[in-house]
């Protein structure tokens, strides 16, 4: 589409103050843009509006003179416009814009496919795809159509070579300025000869509007897998040792997966989450003290040879957000066990959680859970003296950041950096030799669907 110039000002606005045209002409790059006195008497009669002010973080956008956060909102359905910048290019609201200028958008949610289309203008674009249909000629994107907020973003040259509006990005305010005149058809030419009077037709129905697409909540979906560095554990085996990497036993992990979804208009989260924590029995000899381990009931000591020792916790949790953004309480089932031959030990627990915001570049998360009656029974041989129910409380922490790695690769990339501190601490109830503890820094690599 040819850009349209006549009655076009470069029109600068500050958040929240609008300036002057000839102020605004000043400041405008392009040459080619000229003023008319039709547009100089519509801008002077303009009333002066209450622009408000733009969410944080987004880069408002002035439309025609107006700044499109003014007050009372008069975009569908509560819309309104904000620009974003990714990868160097200006990112617009498809529908909210277009709709501005009298064009009827349709999306396909199948193909991720939105059709523009106006009297002589036909616009196509997808999701994903750097590429637009302008009336049916295909052109480059550097940076394809993404979806914010439920929102369909196109860079801001669609606007211009698909509609003929004039659009700038003016750094040094960080507003975006959209120009647009509605084409006046040409004046029909007066008749020759007296009309013939036609027949009267039944008035056609208008067209029934398309739909807007429901917004789709955004939801979270992840795995992540991580190296727990060198832990330190204290219980009956270990004095503070810090794990070998080197050391036989494999490394120390961390493996976790969440979700959220929506059952009976509630928003729930559910996760799995397994630590495996390697360490060190040291012993020199059967006459070291350090070889010497309390036996579980109290039933005093005996000497072990030195092992390398893994001990493992699983817990599913299953929570119900409470705040904004992913703040969850929820309850857990955890599951005890270690590669020695100790008794299996569970419990169902309790406790709040943040999950990660992974729509976001950089972002924190964080949990602990409490979970009062962890037991489990000890048999023979390691309790030869019977059953003998083996009882703790333990509580669970970890707090964490998540770098999504666009900035390396590309927009749609799914996989991001995973790294903080993880740790517990279980104290005795009944027939337990030692109270223990595990903590310890890590850094791994998740993905997100």
């Amino acid at each position: 589409m040819k850009r349209l110039s006549t009655g076009v000002l470069a029109a600068l606005f500050a958040a929240g103050l609008g300036l002057s045209a000839a102020a605004a002409s000043t400041n405008a790059p392009h040459g080619n843009i000229g003023h008319n006195a039709v547009a100089q008497d519509a801008m002077s009669a303009a009333p002066a509006a209450n622009f408000g002010s733009p969410p944080s973080g987004q880069i408002p956008i002035l439309f025609n003179d107006h700044h499109v956060y003014a007050k009372p909102d008069t975009l569908k359905q509560g819309r309104v416009l904000a620009a974003l910048v990714r990868g160097g290019t200006v990112l617009i609201p498809l529908r909210s814009m277009f709709e501005q200028m009298g064009a009827t958008v349709s999306y396909d949610p199948a193909s991720k496919t939105v059709d523009v289309s106006k009297a002589g203008a036909d616009v196509k674009v997808t999701v994903g795809q750097k590429t637009v249909v302008i009336n049916g000629e295909s052109r480059p994107l550097d940076v394809p159509p993404m979806i914010w907020k439920g929102q369909v973003l196109v860079p801001i040259r669609v606007l211009s070579e698909g509609m003929g509006a004039y659009v700038e990005w003016v750094s040094d305010k960080q507003l975006v300025v959209v120009r647009y005149v509605v084409p006046t058809p040409p004046p029909t030419p007066a008749p020759t000869e007296a009309p013939t009077a036609a027949p009267t037709e039944a008035p056609t129905a208008p067209p029934t509007p398309t739909p807007a697409p429901a917004a789709t909540p955004y939801h979270d979906v992840f795995i992540a897998g991580d190296y727990i560095v060198s832990p330190t554990v204290y219980n009956e085996f270990s004095a503070g040792t810090r794990a070998n990497p080197s050391g036989q036993g494999g490394p120390s992990l961390n493996v976790r997966g969440a979700a959220e979804f929506d059952v009976f208009n509630l928003p729930w989260m559910i996760e799995g989450d397994l630590r495996a924590f390697k360490y060190e029995h040291a012993c020199a000899s059967a006459a070291d003290p350090a070889c010497l381990v309390t036996i579980i009931g109290g039933g005093g000591s005996t000497s072990i040879p030195q092992m390398a020792i893994r001990d493992f916790d699983f817990s599913g949790r299953l929570g119900l957000r409470v705040a904004n953004p992913r703040l969850y309480v929820g309850v857990g089932y955890l599951i005890r066990n270690n590669s020695v031959g100790y008794p299996k030990q569970t419990s169902v627990g309790f406790g709040a959680e943040k999950l990660p915001d992974l729509n976001q570049t950089l972002s924190w998360y964080g949990s602990a859970y409490y979970y009062p009656n962890v037991k489990g029974t000890c048999n023979a041989p390691e309790c030869p003296a019977g059953p003998i129910s083996l009882e703790y409380n333990e509580t669970q922490f970890q707090l964490g950041a998540n770098w999504w790695l666009r900035k390396w690769f590309s927009e749609a990339t799914p996989f991001f950096l995973d790294f903080g501190v993880i740790g517990d601490r279980g104290q005795t109830k009944l027939n337990a030799p030692s109270a223990y503890s595990h903590f310890g820094g890590y850094v791994g690599l998740g993905i997100k669907f």
